[in-house]
């Protein structure tokens, strides 16, 4: 954006928040607020007019909501949107309609969640103006020119026995939601067991979890401290928690702890990765894929050192190619490939080892 200040369109039906939405961002000197819309058909009238470079947008709405007018925007006006929403699975709707990022609006009556709040939105709208929106157009598009599915990617991979020692471990962040979902649906029952460190907020890790336990072939929860991972079983880091592994005997075991950030985040894909570093060695396969800042590039560093294979997403499907450059830069990546190609680059290291 160079030295310009980033223009946001905010969309929200309430006054009281709409005001709270406009002074709280405007505090930041490196943000001006243009304009602001009572629902998707104002909006669409202020886009036209002030050009913002990102829009932030309510999910409830009245005459259209925000997930049907995201949809209907992306294919004409592509801008990068932020949700603000209350805790509700529909932000991952808002998601695959083409929204890069979301934050949890903050409870009613108290002024630290409020100035919580407003500083996680600046961060996420100045990630958003940096980001490749046209990628998630582009994942999808090539998904659906090669049909998807297990078929397709997985030749030459041979399922481990049910005490399969292996393991897969991914850390992601800003546009992880749909790409974690992208690897997931492509993976058998019979894959060694996987746990994820996702940039998310408390409650939505739990529902992301859920979101993905209905909707692809694996079984996934909400980790939890003491858990055994198995073939087709994913944990997903707490939004509040790091994630570790630990080894027991032959087998592995989640480790959930609260903790102070590392590399920025709790949970940290760092800390997760380290862990595997330690604990699995040669026997883990790490994964990093597209998010703002550095998090993660240090662990997938160890784990390389360690023996194991890593894979990093690259930049032309990045939402946000920040994440997998440093892990690039620093010699933590051993292949780098698109979105589409990392399950079928997956399939091919867990068939030679």
């Amino acid at each position: 954006m160079n030295n310009r200040k980033i223009r946001v369109l905010v969309v929200d039906d309430s006054v009281v928040f709409r005001q709270l939405l406009v002074r709280g961002i405007s505090s930041d000197p490196g943000i001006e607020v243009v304009a602001w819309a009572s629902d998707p058909f104002d909006a669409r009238d202020k886009i036209l007019k002030y050009e913002p470079d990102v829009m932030t947008c309510d999910v409830e709405m009245p005459r259209m909501n925000g997930i049907e007018f995201i949809q209907k925007l992306m294919p004409q006006y592509p801008m990068p949107v932020v949700v603000v929403s209350s805790l509700s699975s529909a932000v991952f709707d808002a998601m695959n309609a083409g929204a890069v990022d979301f934050v949890n609006k903050p409870e009613k009556g108290s002024a630290k969640n409020v100035d919580s709040f407003i500083n996680e939105l600046i961060i996420k709208i100045k990630t958003a103006a940096l980001s490749n929106i046209r990628a998630k157009k582009l994942n999808q598009d090539l998904e659906n020119a090669r049909g998807g599915g297990l078929s397709s990617v997985n030749s030459g991979y041979r399922p481990g026995n049910v005490n399969d020692t292996r393991l897969i471990a991914i850390g992601a962040s800003t546009g992880g939601t749909e790409a974690i979902y992208s690897i997931l649906r492509c993976l058998p029952p019979s894959v060694p067991g996987i746990v994820i460190v996702q940039h998310i907020p408390p409650g939505f890790s739990r529902m992301f979890a859920e979101r993905l336990n209905n909707s692809t072939q694996l079984k996934v929860r909400e980790a939890q401290s003491g858990e055994y991972i198995e073939n087709g079983c994913v944990f997903v880091a707490p939004g509040d928690a790091h994630l570790r592994v630990k080894k027991v005997g032959a087998r592995f075991k989640t480790e959930v702890f609260h903790g102070e950030k590392v590399s920025g985040h709790c949970p940290s894909a760092d800390v997760l990765f380290e862990s595997v570093a330690k604990e699995c060695g040669k026997n883990a396969v790490g994964i990093i894929l597209t998010g703002m800042g550095y998090d993660g590039a240090k662990g997938l560093l160890a784990m390389r050192r360690s023996g194991a294979r890593t894979i990093g997403q690259d930049e032309k499907s990045c939402v946000v190619y920040g994440m997998p450059k440093v892990a690039f830069n620093i010699g933590a990546v051993e292949k780098q490939v698109s979105l589409t190609d990392i399950p079928g680059t997956l399939f091919s290291m867990l068939a030679q080892d």
